[in-house]
């Protein structure tokens, strides 16, 4: 009975952290939706400009993820333990590293901003406008930086509910700048790239005040300068291969949206605006990835392998049931969905084709997720770097640059980037399964004696 009672309480805790990080996913991107829609209904020209960069802050985006989910780990597992000490350390290295890399990331991405949409062989048209929005979205970088960081932290100590209410209120005052700044301050694209600075930078703010406001996360002026190798390296041992993983996925997606952009303009917006219209259907399974990590990395803390295994299973389950169902509706509704987003009568039916078909692999994109957030959460985080390099890679680009060089069409792409998802959760689900649980915890004491002495 107690055992039964122990899985009732591990899925209660599953539920109770997934519903906030959901539910941001969900409503975030649902003004992201009202926000495409907004710049979509200015022309194809206008939803081109803006989705030219779209994939390359996806890339400079993956490089302090890799950190956020280092913390994340570390922070969670010092959590379980019961280490106030450590968990105060942790907090002052992850806000410190955040500060410095977002300076250097917004220093990189102002300075590369005119040569951005030639590299990205965005149509000579278009690339002034690109270049100058890419830069104004660009200046609030270090907010967006750190206040990842300061949400994770959040996330560590069992808090999604408060990140929830920071994003979907900076989220809300997006939609309303950018409905006042391109409408009816008729400042078209760069009203959008207005409205997104504002916001982003507004919302890092919110993190911080957050962050600072949590008892077990405020630190001291000491930690904040005090710099620990052993604890850098033991976040960095996590963080590294994420923003590995991460960097390899997102170059491939520059890579992947370079070659569509090169099928014309008309295709190039109907496939930014489908990979947009998709987004919503698949981020409940981040949602509950952000949950399990934060449980998972609980569970090792504490020694506790029936709350390991427990969390495990549901959250393979919970996803793969979440991800069939959001499917589903996905097929049905494909094309409203991209008749919100454009005018274009055959940019809509172009994105809708191509949404049915990939609403077909939401379930092996569930499992692929779901295997992530607990690889994050135990903190082995190689193979998921591996698997997504040689799957990115050796299927997604490699079939996608034969397909387009034998003059098929954007449905052709579209199954190439689906076989490469399929690939990456077969592949996870098999390295999770070979996983060796007793290794795991003897690996997490033998760790925690470390940091103790």
């Amino acid at each position: 009975m107690s055992g039964e009672n122990s899985k009732i309480d591990s899925f209660k805790a599953l539920i109770k952290l997934s519903l906030p990080a959901v539910m941001q996913q969900l409503m975030g991107t649902l003004l992201q939706y009202v926000d495409t829609a907004m710049v979509g209904h200015l022309g194809e020209a206008a939803t081109a400009s803006v989705s030219t960069s779209t994939t390359v802050n996806w890339l400079i985006h993956s490089i302090p993820y890799g950190l956020t989910v280092g913390l994340l780990s570390t922070l969670s597992q010092a959590a379980g333990r019961g280490d106030g000490r450590e968990m105060k350390r942790l907090a002052a290295m992850g806000s410190r590293l955040s500060l410095w890399l977002g300076l250097v990331l917004t220093a990189i991405c102002l300075g590369i901003s005119p040569f951005l949409p030639t590299w990205m062989q965005a149509a000579k048209e278009i690339r002034q406008p690109a270049s100058a929005y890419f830069f104004m979205v660009s200046i609030p970088l270090v907010f967006s930086v750190t206040g990842s960081m300061f949400a994770s932290a959040l996330h560590a100590v069992k808090d999604t509910r408060t990140p929830m209410i920071i994003n979907l209120s900076a989220n809300a005052l997006n939609v309303v700048l950018n409905y006042l700044l391109i409408y009816r301050a008729s400042l078209g694209v760069m009203g959008a790239a207005y409205a997104t600075a504002i916001s982003t930078a507004l919302c890092g703010v919110g993190m911080f005040v957050a962050f600072r406001h949590k008892e077990a996360l405020r630190f001291g002026q000491e930690d904040y300068f005090n710099i620990d190798r052993g604890r850098l390296w033991k976040l960095l041992r996590v963080g590294l291969p994420v923003t590995a993983t991460s960097a390899v996925s997102c170059s491939g997606y520059i890579v992947f949206a370079g070659m569509v952009s090169g099928m014309g303009v008309t295709t190039f917006a109907a496939h930014s605006i489908a990979v947009t219209a998709e987004e919503i259907f698949y981020l409940p399974g981040y949602g509950i990835r952000t949950a399990s990590s934060a449980l998972i990395g609980s569970a090792i803390g504490e020694g506790n392998r029936g709350k390991f295994r427990n969390t495990r299973r549901q959250s393979l389950l919970v996803t793969a049931a979440v991800m069939t169902l959001s499917g589903l509706i996905l097929f049905f509704a494909a094309y409203p969905l991209m008749k919100l987003f454009t005018s274009s009568e055959p940019v809509a039916l172009i994105g809708a084709k191509v949404l049915r078909i990939v609403a077909f692999s939401e379930p092996f994109f569930g499992l692929m997720v779901a295997w992530e957030g607990i690889s994050y959460g135990t903190g082995r985080t190689r193979s998921v770097f591996i698997i997504e390099a040689l799957s990115m890679w050796g299927v997604r680009i490699l079939f996608t640059f034969l397909v387009i060089r034998a003059g098929m069409g954007l449905t052709a792409v579209w199954w190439c980037m689906i076989a490469d998802n399929v690939t990456k959760a077969v592949l996870l689900t098999l390295v999770g399964l070979r996983q060796n649980e007793k290794h795991l915890f003897a690996e997490k004491s033998i760790q925690t004696q470390e940091v103790c002495l």
